[in-house]
């Protein structure tokens, strides 16, 4: 039986709906509720693997915080990518990236302390915050601010109480991104608080109009930030479970204790992986940037063409959909299983903001997406 603090979180909601019975209709399954990129490892990753599992120094327990190798390639990689200057100390690996973002309250604020989450946003966020026993604040991502947090509108007790401030672009769910010209006025508003800055890069490959900034652009003494980024979606490494966070000392070491106490080191394979990844970022990106941005490119057009609603994507790998009146995210999302068979994401697990609103994924092929298409426009009406 869980203790009180865990047992008061709700249960996580991709958990349970993975495991949910669902009531599919007639038409085959369209499954637009996937969260990670549908193609292939690449093949010099897998061979990296191949070549590495044989190497005695991986048949054993590894260096508590990694090879020296993989963050010499995580510092050659954002030198490289966006001209950021990161030392050793400046970086903690991470067993996916998810672990680190829930596990970083636990290890940073004290009980009380309030953390700021985007609203509409990742919905693990909340639990590492109330396992911290931190105060959850609420961050507004409206449309008529390009769903850039309004922090002249925050509340002042709040804003002093804060230490943390939870920030992801480009956007899951909302399909937003963030200029570097936020960046820079997020990290001058903040760097002489308290308050320190999180923020998920995992979708950094994915920004279709210009390249996405990282934030440590606009913090280039890591006074104040830390990125969090992930090689399973840009480089289809999913099921590898690697990710690593970079920037402020003080905030990747954190983790780093944390992991010195509950882990026991990454699997040298896994990093021999992830530093071939990194070397081939030049080949696999651009292919992953171009998928997606024809992807996008064909359901904007198609969904304008008849009228639904759907929020501009401008980066990452989904949808966001307003749903027609007479519906919220939950009872649309069981109308299109039910009538459609297409399964969606409702957007009230995103946030008090997305309670009219549903998620569709772009990591589907073109056929399955001409499906989608075909289906939607079969009920358009419904938004007229």
């Amino acid at each position: 039986m869980a203790n009180k603090l865990l047992s008061s979180i709700p249960p996580s909601y991709f958990g349970s709906a993975m495991s949910k019975k669902l009531d599919i209709g007639k038409l085959p399954l369209l499954n637009l509720a996937v969260g990670i990129p549908d193609g292939e490892t690449p093949d010099s990753i897998k061979e990296a693997v191949t070549e590495s599992v044989y190497l005695p120094e991986n048949q054993k327990y590894g260096v508590f915080r990694g090879k020296q190798s993989f963050k010499d390639a995580i510092i050659r990689f954002y030198k490289n990518r966006y001209d950021v200057e990161l030392g050793e100390e400046n970086i903690a690996l991470l067993y996916g990236t998810k672990n680190g973002l829930v596990q970083f309250p636990m290890t940073f604020i004290e009980p009380g302390e309030g953390v700021y989450l985007p609203n509409p946003g990742y919905p693990d966020y909340y639990a590492g915050v109330r396992l911290a026993r931190g105060e959850v604040y609420d961050l507004p991502l409206l449309a008529e601010n390009d769903f850039l947090p309004d922090y002249d509108s925050l509340d002042e007790e709040e804003v002093s109480n804060a230490r943390l401030i939870y920030l992801n672009y480009p956007s899951n769910p909302l399909g937003a991104v963030a200029t570097k010209e936020f960046f820079d006025a997020t990290v001058e508003r903040f760097k002489e608080t308290k308050t320190r800055i999180v923020h998920d890069f995992a979708y950094a490959a994915f920004s279709f109009d210009e390249k996405h900034p990282s934030i440590l652009e606009s913090d280039p003494s890591l006074e104040c930030s830390m990125e969090i980024y992930s090689l399973s979606k840009g480089f289809n490494m999913s099921g590898f479970r690697v990710g690593f966070a970079v920037g402020n000392r003080e905030m990747v070491e954190s983790l780093n204790i944390y992991q010195d106490h509950t882990q026991a080191g990454m699997w040298g394979v896994l990093q021999d992986a992830s530093i071939t990844a990194l070397q081939h970022e030049e080949e696999i990106l651009p292919v992953q940037h171009v998928k997606f941005q024809k992807r996008r490119n064909i359901i904007e057009k198609a969904f304008a063409q008849s009228g639904i609603p759907l929020n501009p994507v401008k980066g990452g790998i989904f949808g966001w959909i307003r749903v027609p009146e007479g519906h919220d995210g939950e009872s649309f999302t069981d109308f299109l299983i039910r009538e459609k068979s297409i399964l969606v994401t409702p957007g009230i697990p995103f946030g008090t903001r997305g309670r009219n609103y549903i998620r569709i994924s772009l990591a589907v092929d073109d056929e399955t997406l001409k499906s989608v298409i075909e289906r939607f426009n079969s009920i358009k009406g419904m938004w007229q």
